[in-house]
């Protein structure tokens, strides 16, 4: 073990009973809800796959309905056998009960930001009033009554007279988007609706680019949704008379399309994928040629965006030829590749910038650990930037004109603070930090570096209370992603606090699939190569079993969407290795996860079944819908899933838990929590999260033979 840095902190202590072994010896029977099994299958290249709970991708049956209802009746009987629940829920809800801000911005002659009171379902929009009183803007809390109607984009015309904002209902990706007067607060025209994975991106004071698809046939949060499209929606004019700017040729299909417009309202940029990687790039210049898109790159074969421009100089982030990013600049006259220039080149460190305040600011992430470096518009570097500490920054990011912006610090047991940065001098001061009842001084984190099977080596990062004993008792969350080019770098969560404060390890493996190192660390996890995310998942257990962090009557796993794949995928190959499984909003029937709602986009990650007999195969082979076998004792479960979850349906986790409890050997419960009126995560009302939190922590708590202290 090599350990690179530690990190102190602290909290006040509510410890864990978990000096006692957990009763494996208890011989229990559940009497789980029927699940009807068919004879269902389907035939990929000449072989037949059954498909017994088809049945349960049918999102609008009743007979699927009824099947949601027992199973939570079933779930909700377990789970309030478990006599310290309501304590639980008690410290959840008074840690999570603090302020909660967002970093200001200024829109017009007003600046704004989002607060939350504490115990808030969704954060509300201040206005900063001229008299020192802020007033609320917006309070998506009064869009419904149980908070499952959420704020999901907000969005300013550029003299900040106008915004449009977007909601969701119940979770869905599918949003309605209204247009209000920022003054008045009263809607000014009519609600644009059906408007599905967009941005809102106003051309001057007249009207905004947004993007979606055509309604499906079918059901809405299941049907197959292929051909994203970008309009422009100019003010004062019915919907249906919105001008498609890209996307509306049948042969050339993408499934994401995005617009933006420049600061400066002088160009638009299109991008086109078919997939979550590579794009194409297409400029339309507003001012001389509007009606002409002019092409950049028209290959997938890279990820690049206009970051910014200064006239007709553009600045390009690009990965092309740098696995990394880079930052290059180009004439709008002529922007194709081979008239690109370095203006911040590749480095060892994936980069991630933005800009704000007349600079750009270069985020690089060293072993998943911020590093900013500030630069000028002509290249030259002001050196780093001196951070709080050692974790996660985020923000640097403005208007050219700003002379003060703002940017977030935090890590695994430091709460999120806002910090403003003056870029001229160089200097920042504490902006805002949270109250909350704990001392994070009795934390620290610890980086160390292990082998995965092929003998990579993956960074990890370990959190828990100062002075923990490595007696192999101490209860651990084993938390990973590893897909979609996503990088897990150090955050504060009320539900790791919580976790820590019973005396449990929380760790966090930064497995391949994911973005920390670039491009070659992404494609190391995916289509053909996509074992080695789990076997660097489970080279992570082994290792915190093997130096006594924990062991396997102890070691939970947890993840979501991609990462409830992981903990799928993982539990069903190594069900002797752990005791809790908590699969969230997974991806867990890899043969038919691209014939639902835009998943076909996943595709780079994943391939899929028809693409050839190799990957149909290779898929097949750890699909863990498919993977589960009779008789087999697999860990104590709780899939969690939304029944409004239209970006990854519920059916993966319908399908994954008739499997598990008409196969399930011995004591281990397997069950699901299915949220009504819930989605993918996001716009979650903060009473259906801490409800959620509590339930999963005292099911893997309870599953380890442990309870609270007084």
């Amino acid at each position: 073990m090599r350990l690179i840095y530690t990190i102190s902190a602290s909290l006040f202590v509510l410890a864990a009973c978990n000096t006692e072994e957990p009763n494996n010896t208890e011989v229990v029977t559940f009497n789980y809800p029927e699940t009807l099994k068919k004879a269902d299958s389907a035939i990929y290249f000449g072989e037949t796959v059954k498909d017994p709970y088809y049945w349960l991708e049918d999102d609008r049956s009743p007979e699927t309905e009824n099947w949601v209802q027992e199973q939570n009746k079933f779930t909700a009987d377990y789970l309030s056998q478990i006599d310290f629940k309501d304590q639980l829920k008690d410290r959840f809800s008074e840690l999570w009960d603090y302020e909660k801000f967002g970093s200001p911005f200024k829109k017009g002659d007003n600046t704004y930001y989002y607060k939350n009171d504490g115990l808030q379902n969704q954060y509300v929009v201040y206005k900063i009033g001229e008299d020192g009183k802020d007033e609320v803007f917006l309070d998506p809390n009064k869009f419904s009554e149980d908070g499952t109607v959420s704020l999901s984009q907000l969005s300013f015309s550029e003299d900040g007279k106008l915004a449009a904002y977007a909601i969701s209902e119940g979770g869905s990706d599918w949003r309605k988007v209204i247009i209000i007067d920022t003054e008045s607060l009263e809607q000014v025209e009519d609600t644009l609706i059906d408007i599905k994975f967009s941005g809102l991106s106003w051309k001057s004071n007249d009207g905004f680019y947004y993007s979606s698809y055509d309604k499906p046939e079918g059901s809405e949060l299941s049907a197959k949704t292929d051909q994203h499209k970008l309009y422009y929606h100019k003010l004062g004019t019915a919907q249906k008379d919105d001008k498609i700017i890209f996307g509306d040729i049948p042969s050339q299909k993408r499934r994401y399309v995005g617009g933006s417009v420049t600061e400066d309202n002088r160009y638009l940029f299109i991008s086109g994928s078919n997939s979550t990687s590579g794009n194409e790039l297409y400029m339309v210049d507003l001012i001389k040629n509007p009606n002409k898109i002019v092409p950049i790159l028209t290959d997938f074969d890279s990820d690049s965006y206009v970051i910014e421009n200064e006239g007709t100089k553009l600045y390009i982030v690009t990965n092309l030829h740098a696995p990394n990013k880079r930052i290059v600049t180009v004439d709008a006259s002529n922007p194709s590749p081979e008239n690109w220039v370095d203006f911040i080149p590749e480095t060892n460190q994936v980069l991630s910038p933005s800009t704000g305040g007349g600079y750009f600011f270069a985020s690089y992430m060293k072993d998943a650990i911020s590093v900013v470096t500030q630069y000028n518009y002509e290249g030259h570097s002001y050196g780093e930037i001196d951070l709080p500490g050692i974790g996660t920054a985020n923000g640097f990011g403005g208007e050219k004109e700003d002379t003060v912006i703002y940017f977030s610090f935090s890590n695994y047991h430091t709460p999120g603070s806002i910090y403003t940065y003056k870029p001229v001098t160089k200097t920042s001061a504490l902006y805002w930090s949270p109250e909350i009842d704990f001392d994070q001084n009795d934390f620290e984190s610890t980086q160390v570096f292990y082998d995965s099977k092929d003998g990579t080596t993956i960074p990890m990062i370990i959190t828990h209370k100062k002075g923990l004993e490595l007696n192999g008792k101490n209860p651990t969350i084993l938390y990973g992603y590893g897909g979609f080019n996503i990088s897990l770098t150090p955050s504060f969560s009320i539900n790791n606090v919580i976790w820590m404060e019973q005396g449990g390890v929380f760790a966090v493996p930064n497995i391949r699939g994911g973005g920390e190192y670039g491009k070659a660390w992404h494609d190391a996890g995916t289509q053909l190569k996509k074992q080695n995310v789990f076997d660097d998942f489970i080279a992570a257990a082994e290792f915190l079993i093997q130096e006594k962090y924990t062991s396997s009557d102890y070691l939970a796993i947890k993840g979501g969407s991609n990462g409830g794949l992981l903990v799928g995928a993982v539990m069903t190959q190594r069900p002797d290795l752990i005791k809790v499984a908590l699969p969230a909003v997974g991806v867990l029937d890899m043969l038919r996860y691209h014939t639902f709602t835009a998943g076909a986009g996943w595709s780079y990650d994943y391939g899929t079944s028809d693409q050839s007999e190799e990957m149909f195969k290779y898929l097949l082979g750890y699909s863990p819908v498919h993977n589960v076998k009779e008789g087999v004792k697999y860990p104590a479960t709780m899939v969690t899933t939304g029944d409004h979850d239209d970006r990854v349906v519920p059916a993966h986790s319908f399908k994954f838990i008739a499997e598990l409890q008409a196969k399930q050997k011995g004591p281990n419960p397997v069950l699901i929590r299915i949220e009504t009126d819930g989605g993918h995560g996001a716009g979650t009302p903060v009473s259906k999260v801490i409800e959620n939190s509590v339930d999963q922590m005292s099911f893997t708590l309870y599953n380890m033979g442990l309870g609270l202290k007084e």
